[in-house]
């Protein structure tokens, strides 16, 4: 179990705007996805089944941009324990070097995330247990 996570996204002609390069409502797109895939790889089963999390605020800054066939690597992580229903987390894109090394950050966010209890549809208020496997290793900040 982890408190990050990663996933590599490579620019396609479809994710392209009028400017020729990712358009911004595609970086939204990938970070929910990573936010997903990183929900569906450490939360427990249980977990799983019986929420599910909505966004609730992107704070996002666009510091560059890529191209079609670009690669971008994504890391993502929760900064601190959750409020009530809420996560914060962290998500941040740089682009991936010729050399496969990543690059400086070119698209970073804080976006909050509300968990929703998937037969009620209401808010839920995030246990320990639901959090333990988001917890870094010796706690979170204080």
């Amino acid at each position: 179990m982890t408190n990050h996570h990663s996933l590599i996204f490579t620019a396609g002609p479809e994710h392209i705007d009028v400017l020729g390069h990712v358009n911004n409502a595609v970086w939204v797109q990938w970070m929910e996805a990573i936010a997903v895939a990183h929900w569906e790889q450490v939360a427990r089963a249980e977990d799983i089944a019986r929420y599910v999390w909505v966004v609730t605020r992107h704070e996002i800054d666009y510091r560059g941009n890529i191209r079609a066939g670009d690669n971008v690597r994504c890391d993502t992580f929760i900064p601190a324990g959750p409020t009530g229903a809420r996560f914060d987390r962290r998500v941040d894109f740089r682009r991936v070097e010729p050399d496969g090394g990543p690059g400086k950050v070119i698209v970073s966010a804080l976006t909050t995330w509300a968990m929703l209890d998937k037969v009620t549809g209401r808010l839920t208020r995030v246990s320990p247990e639901i959090a333990a496997p988001f917890t870094p290793e010796g706690g979170w900040p204080a």
